[in-house]
């Protein structure tokens, strides 16, 4: 384990994938890893090639103590917006978790209502914590993983779109797509570029 790595003991990391999306779900990852045990590899997903995260999201189901998974759809982001479905993914994900953690720790600046949860614990939010934080990056592959596939999926039920190329990315290949056959069930109506192309 690289000395930047903090994991401890009853600490859940939490982090999201999918927040600039146009189209589908974004969806946040809770995990809590045994202390002082290594998952060699183990990086921010963002650094990390797709046969790597999907090789280390196999380990960190396998080997973490808890992990759990939660999302926002893309009416539910047109109606709160991308930030309070965000912090609606994680909550949910916290929800999802089958053993209750003492501490949790948020990648970025704001943390998810921890009210009425079923447990009570303390948190904090520390900017860059997938590349500080061994189960903050864990929960950034469970969740940019589980969201590929997701988009992978949803390319077959939305032929036309591409999404298992770009997971609903704002790529030329989408835009394009978006300017030929309107949006679709999973477009965020709420993001400019795709209200645009809808009063065009």
């Amino acid at each position: 384990m690289s000395p930047r790595w903090r994991n401890e003991f009853g600490v859940a990391g939490v982090d999201e994938a999918g927040r600039g999306p146009l189209a589908g779900p974004v969806v946040a990852a809770a995990v809590i890893l045994p202390p002082r045990r290594v998952l060699r590899g183990l990086d921010d997903s963002k650094r990390l090639d797709a046969a790597t995260r999907d090789g280390l999201a196999t380990e960190i189901r396998r080997r973490a103590l808890a992990w759990g998974l939660g999302w926002a759809d893309a009416r539910e982001i047109d109606a709160l917006n991308i930030l309070e479905a965000t912090m609606l993914a994680m909550r949910r994900a916290l929800i999802a978790l089958p053993i209750a953690p003492r501490h949790v720790r948020i990648d970025g600046n704001r943390s998810p209502s921890l009210e009425n949860l079923p447990f009570a614990c303390s948190s904090e939010t520390l900017v860059g914590a997938d590349g500080l934080d061994a189960a903050v990056a864990a929960a950034s592959i469970l969740a940019k993983t589980w969201r590929d596939a997701w988009m992978v999926a949803a390319d077959a039920r939305h032929p036309g779109y591409a999404f298992a190329t770009h997971k609903g990315y704002g790529t030329p290949t989408h835009l394009s797509a978006l300017e030929a056959l309107g949006a679709c069930s999973l477009h965020r109506i709420s993001f400019a570029p795709v209200r645009v192309r809808l009063v065009s």
